[in-house]
């Protein structure tokens, strides 16, 4: 970084070759040249001082003193009297990358997935991190077991069972760092051949991991309700990913004789349900819709994440396991992380045991709820051609297109106006489909979705 003071001796690596590697001030000079030559020694950072620096490399101070000198007579270096000697400004670094393309200026951003950071609850949480540091015992600050700290494993049972209806127990719940780690640790430890998935669906997750270990991808078609249980029957598949009370993205919800279809599925063919709960924790116009795990907690393996409720950045998530994989996930979570960080798990047991988790989701349900009802009526106001579905709960919501419109120009259309906006047709398997647009709301505010509804209905009036 330009400006940073290096002001220790240990702060600058230089290797000195004392068995005929030549005068050392030459290879001290050699050193430091081709650091700023790299770019490892950027403009305006300052080296050791030279009496520090001989100290440390075990040769005179006037070694360090001729290379500094010469290297300032060819402009590498800048000395003032009783100051650093510093890299010039001018020195020349490494040889820039060539610019990336410029893409299109975006103003307003529909992605799916953007949580609202900026609602974080610091304080609460600083607060947790507090109590943490000052309460834990110290054996919580060694490796962890892999499983997870039995602090948080307790608080999500208590939690889950008691808001999601789970039939969870610490013993059967393993710590990871978000959905995504939970889905690889499961395809390894299935080590099965094909794998089901709701179509549409994430790409980015199971079915990219489960493609790279080899996995065939079975699209099962998804209904106004979720899942077509009718068409899984036919399926022949070791697990299958499911997003039961929330389907991703259409925001159908599975009702109670289609869940009691899917698990008859797992247990004719032996096979795992992965129930994703991504987003359950908010709902708006509908009542909660309890987790498939509580119905068959040997067939299903459930997993949520800190990801939509709280921040991404946290990197926590959790699994509730059928009692036989308990081990074996745990052994490739080991084999993995060595564990999830234990100041983050304590801090979040704490958060949840102490209410707080409880309270910021109250706070958030009002006000994404505000931007869904926002969103629902600058789409009835400016563009009423299109049929918004999936709106009773989460983040996004599913607006279908009259079937003349292709998803590919109206997001090029958009895009030219400033506005990100995604086709549903991306994240299918099958190609053939109603055509769709995903919205998501949660990180925009009010304002920039009235903004960017105008202009992509602006958008669709040039391409009629």
């Amino acid at each position: 970084m330009a400006g940073e003071k290096t002001n220790s001796a240990v702060d600058l690596l230089v290797e000195l070759d004392r068995a005929g590697g030549g005068p050392l001030h030459r290879q001290l000079e050699a050193s430091i040249r081709a650091g700023i030559r790299s770019g490892r020694l950027v403009p305006g950072s300052a080296l050791p001082p030279s009496r520090a620096l001989a100290g440390s490399l075990g040769v005179s101070r006037g070694v360090v003193v001729t290379a500094y000198e010469q290297l300032t007579a060819e402009g590498y270096l800048t000395s003032r009297s009783g100051g650093y000697t510093t890299i010039a400004a001018g020195a020349a670094g490494r040889t820039p990358a060539p610019a990336p393309p410029v893409a299109p200026a975006v103003t307003v951003n529909f992605g799916y997935g953007r949580t609202d950071v900026s609602q974080f609850p610091r304080a609460a949480w600083l607060r947790s991190v507090r109590r943490v540091l000052t309460t834990a015992p110290t054996d919580r600050f060694g490796y962890t077991s892999g499983q997870g700290a039995p602090e948080l494993r307790a608080a999500l049972a208590g939690y889950l069972n008691r808001v999601r209806g789970t039939d969870a127990h610490p013993d059967t719940i393993v710590i990871c760092a978000g959905y995504a780690q939970a889905a690889n640790l499961l395809i390894q430890v299935l080590g099965g051949t094909r794998l089901a998935v709701e179509d549409p669906s994430a790409d980015d997750d199971a079915r990219t991991l489960a493609a790279a270990a080899g996995m065939s991808i079975i699209g099962v078609p998804v209904g106004p309700d979720g899942v077509d249980v009718t068409a899984l029957s036919t399926v022949d598949a070791d697990a299958l990913v499911l997003t039961p009370s929330h389907q991703w993205p259409t925001g159908g919800v599975l009702p109670a004789p289609a869940r009691a279809a899917v698990i008859r599925w797992a247990a004719a063919r032996d096979a795992l349900v992965v129930e994703d709960d991504y987003d359950a924790e908010y709902r708006y116009d509908r009542a909660a819709v309890g987790a498939m795990q509580g119905l068959a907690p040997d067939r299903v393996a459930y997993v949520g994440s800190a990801s939509k409720t709280l921040a991404p950045g946290l990197r926590l998530g959790w699994m509730v396991l059928p009692p036989r994989l308990v081990a074996p996930v745990v052994a490739a979570k080991l084999l993995a992380d060595r564990g999830s960080p234990a100041i983050d798990q304590l801090t979040f047991a704490d958060f949840l045991t102490r209410g707080e988790f409880d309270r910021h989701l109250r706070r958030m349900r009002p006000l994404y709820r505000r931007r869904r009802d926002v969103l629902l009526a600058a789409l009835a106001r400016h563009l009423p051609q299109l049929r918004p579905s999936g709106i009773a709960a989460g983040q996004h919501l599913v607006a279908w297109l009259p079937s003349h419109l292709s998803e590919a120009a109206v997001e090029s259309a958009a895009l030219a106006r400033g506005v990100a906006v995604f086709g549903v047709g991306r994240y299918r398997i099958d190609p053939a489909g109603e055509p769709g647009l995903l919205f998501g709301y949660g990180s925009l505010s009010e304002r920039a979705i009235e903004e960017g509804v105008a202009l992509l209905a602006a958008a669709l009036a040039s391409l009629r």
